[in-house]
């Protein structure tokens, strides 16, 4: 298989979304495989540094994190200053010590609501996770096991009332499916302004950017 790279290299050539960062999101439903695709996302792109949103939410706050976001992150990096954030540890239920993000040319935002309406703005480029929750949700509760079955009846309900009233699959301009070997790359429904078309990391025909 061709690995991400000719992708990332697209995606280096968009223009600066938030100060001299290009923010690149990627959203899905909970066990759509986000975290794994950013990372080799990351990876390709020269160890671009990347923020988990998992990282803002807590118990009480699960997507009311905007705020933190927003002052923590995006400001200064829209300065071109490195971002800090407090981590959230899900096992303590506190906020830990901070962490740095650099002002890369590209950084990776990667959660559940990435592409929340609120954070598109500053977003170079949105990435889906083309995964139905239902399926997404099963591989989720299948990975962290039953201990966490009162947490996956609690986040099911809380995503899918953020989905509702604030959907980020018709906004993005990527749709990304998991294959058995690397991924498919279809354009999604926020890219208006081209054609639809499909392509596959194994396709030299140009991405959906």
């Amino acid at each position: 298989m061709s690995d991400l790279s000719q992708h990332a290299a697209r995606l280096r050539t968009l223009p600066p979304s938030c100060g001299p960062v290009r923010l690149i999101a990627v959203d899905g439903h909970a066990g759509s495989g986000k975290s794994t695709f950013a990372a080799r996302l990351a990876a390709a792109l020269d160890g671009a540094p990347a923020l988990h949103l998992d990282d803002l939410a807590s118990h009480e706050e699960m997507f009311d994190w905007m705020d933190r976001l927003r002052s923590q992150v995006v400001e200064p990096l829209s300065h071109g200053e490195p971002a800090r954030y407090e981590p959230y540890d899900w096992t303590t239920r506190r906020f830990g010590p901070p962490r740095t993000l650099e002002p890369a040319p590209v950084v990776l935002i990667e959660g559940v609501g990435a592409g929340r309406r609120a954070l598109r703005p500053f977003l170079a480029h949105l990435l889906w996770m083309d995964l139905p929750a239902a399926e997404s949700w099963e591989r989720g509760r299948r990975r962290d096991g039953p201990a966490l079955t009162a947490f996956w009846d609690g986040w099911t309900v809380a995503e899918s009332a953020h989905f509702s009233a604030d959907p980020s699959r018709p906004s993005a301009e990527t749709l990304v499916r998991q294959l058995p070997v690397g991924y498919e790359w279809l354009k999604g429904p926020g890219a208006t302004a081209r054609a639809s078309h499909s392509v596959t990391q194994s396709d030299q025909s140009v991405p959906p950017y």
